[in-house]
């Protein structure tokens, strides 16, 4: 497999996350979404990419882009550990987790938004985050255990940890968000986790490396 990839993107670290988990070993390719005008936006990858958009992975003799598509990819050809539960119910409030955090947050604050948002960049990603966070932090009180969902690490969590991180990076203030707050901490301290992080990936900058 090969993973095109930005050390700093939240959708590519859903993926590292998920490729770590499951013990898939991969090539990393880097795409540098600033440097010479955004690498994504370069005819050879616009080719692999129609989207012009990380992550995209190449498996199995396919191309997919979207990192829940992937992740589900995954999780059908790989299912072990299992990142969706058996239990229906379970399985729809991790879906429903991750769509809330995927569609719901961090689209809104995504490098593409914040470009055409000027002076204000920081405050509208502020405002995106603490708006989905309210809404996120009273739907955990009801699903979480150790995690997201009960105790089991699932796709919810690997959409988790890279939106608190960009939560982090845009200095919004976590105390209102306890619930969060816990499961992240608990979810950092797994080895998935760490070697995934933006601070150890190959095209992390010398001055961001962990």
């Amino acid at each position: 497999p090969i993973l095109y990839s930005y050390f700093r993107s939240s959708c590519s670290w859903r993926v590292r996350i998920a490729l770590a988990l499951k013990g898939i070993s991969y090539d990393l390719v880097p795409v540098n979404l600033i440097k010479d005008g955004g690498q994504q936006f370069s005819a050879e990858f616009k080719a692999l990419n129609p989207m012009q958009q990380v992550p995209a992975l190449k498996i199995d003799g396919i191309t997919l882009s979207q990192s829940l598509a992937i992740i589900n990819y995954l999780e059908e050809t790989h299912p072990k550990p299992r990142l969706l539960p058996q239990d229906p119910k379970k399985r729809a409030q991790v879906r429903m987790i991750a769509d809330h955090i995927v569609s719901g947050i961090q689209p809104l604050q995504n490098l593409s938004v914040l470009k055409q948002m000027g002076e204000k960049k920081m405050e509208w990603a502020q405002n995106c985050i603490t708006s989905g966070f309210q809404a996120l932090e009273q739907i955990l009180q009801h699903t979480a255990g150790r995690y997201c969902v009960g105790d089991e690490v699932s796709m919810a969590d690997l959409c988790l940890v890279p939106q608190v991180a960009n939560a982090e990076r845009f200095k919004v203030d976590m105390g209102p968000y306890p619930t969060i707050t816990r499961i992240n901490k608990a979810l950092l301290e797994l080895e998935a986790f760490k070697i995934s992080h933006p601070s150890r990936q190959p095209d992390t900058p010398a001055e961001l490396r962990a």
